[in-house]
């Protein structure tokens, strides 16, 4: 019997935040997380089942190498068999997690985006922080190698320009902090 993945899309786009932003990458937006964060922007009413053959025959239609797993919460269904399946393939694979779940071994690039005070994960590539005015020192106990604040999106342009700028000076204060925008907003793209 075949194992399904639920997920909400695949599609092809540029990465619209942090170190990779700009890179063409095929997004898998799993359905499933076990948060439920306010400015979510993953629907989680609809989901497909799929397999691996299912997603690698999907994956096969788009030109990019660079396969972004994301949700949802991603590491509540990503596997061996779906990294053997995706390296096998030739794929550089980026996940994007909250960091409250361990992690198979051979991910490529991990960008964790805490959401509580306690991930479980205590180290990845990048960390991105959703920038809403709240303390920062506590995240440098995660070792990264890049430290991104994102302004978070409220949808009203007049906070979300102080939020913005209030984002602007704590990276100008405090240099350890590089500035990551949802691009793919600004340029209309998925």
């Amino acid at each position: 019997m075949s194992k399904f993945y639920k997920v909400n899309d695949i599609f092809y786009t540029l990465q619209g935040e942090g170190f990779y932003t700009g890179v063409p990458a095929i997004f898998i937006r799993f359905a499933e997380c076990n948060l439920r964060c306010d400015f979510c922007d993953t629907d989680f009413k609809e989901s497909l089942e799929m397999t691996l053959g299912d997603l690698e025959m999907t994956l096969a239609q788009y030109p990019a190498k660079h396969v972004v797993l994301t949700g949802g919460e991603p590491s509540l269904q990503t596997d061996e068999e779906l990294l053997q399946m995706l390296h096998a393939e030739g794929y550089y694979v980026q996940i994007e997690t909250n960091g409250t779940n361990e992690l198979p071994e051979n991910i490529d690039w991990i960008t964790m985006s805490p959401k509580s005070l306690n991930p479980k994960l205590k180290e990845c590539d990048e960390l991105k922080v959703i920038y809403e005015g709240q303390p920062l020192e506590k995240y440098f106990a995660i070792k990264a190698k890049h430290y991104f604040l994102q302004p978070c999106s409220s949808g009203d342009v007049k906070n979300d320009g102080e939020i913005t700028h209030a984002t602007v000076n704590v990276c100008l204060k405090d240099p350890r902090w590089r500035l990551s925008l949802q691009t793919q907003n600004y340029v209309g793209i998925k």
